[in-house]
């Protein structure tokens, strides 16, 4: 999807990423990106003629390569416990890195009331595609005798989520990575069966 952009859509789209990421929907208008990419607001408009279509963009994207990194774990490890420690290594070396200190999806699925109905739609899918990959992570290991789950799979998924999220906010408030890393390890080690 990113190569039917053009160079200049691409760096648009980067640069909205990175928006949402610090500050949500809300938290940036066109006026920013112009001066990030140091074009005219009327020239993002000819590359995405609303700010939710650019959003929606960005999200759908974010959602492919999303869906491909958690692919190639499948692939790579063939090892839910590894499967689940390298999606949090992911996240805790993203946000030490300052590559990337927030889930897009989780900032807009806090403002889900105030924003667009197809922005809306592609968070809940992001929802969804983790969740499901979550879900079939936590059945392998249990089959495996590496997980052993208080709840049904679909639910331990979902509070798995949670807590990898709510991860990333306390460690955005207390303005510590380490806080992500320590957090998220816990919520690995409560699904790790007791050997």
């Amino acid at each position: 999807m990113i190569h039917d952009l053009s160079p200049k859509a691409a760096e648009i789209v980067a640069h909205a990423r990175t928006l949402l990421e610090a500050g949500g929907y809300n938290g940036f208008s066109y006026a920013d990106i112009s001066a990030r990419v140091n074009i005219s607001k009327a020239s993002i408009h000819h590359h995405f003629p609303s700010k939710a279509e650019l959003v929606r963009t960005v999200v759908a994207l974010y959602r492919a390569e999303a869906r491909e990194g958690l692919a190639m774990l499948d692939r790579q490890l063939g090892d839910p416990l590894k499967e689940l420690n390298a999606y949090v290594d992911y996240w805790s070396s993203c946000i030490a890195g300052g590559t990337a200190s927030f889930c897009i999806c989780a900032m807009l699925a806090a403002e889900s009331p105030m924003i667009p109905p197809e922005i809306a739609e592609e968070v809940r899918g992001h929802f969804e595609d983790l969740t499901g990959w979550l879900t079939a992570t936590l059945e392998k290991g249990v089959a495996q005798g590496q997980f052993q789950l208080q709840g049904a799979p679909s639910d331990e998924a979902k509070a798995f989520m949670a807590s990898v999220h709510g991860a990333m906010l306390a460690a955005r408030g207390f303005g510590d990575a380490q806080t992500f890393a320590a957090l998220a390890r816990l919520s690995v080690a409560r699904v790790t069966a007791q050997r």
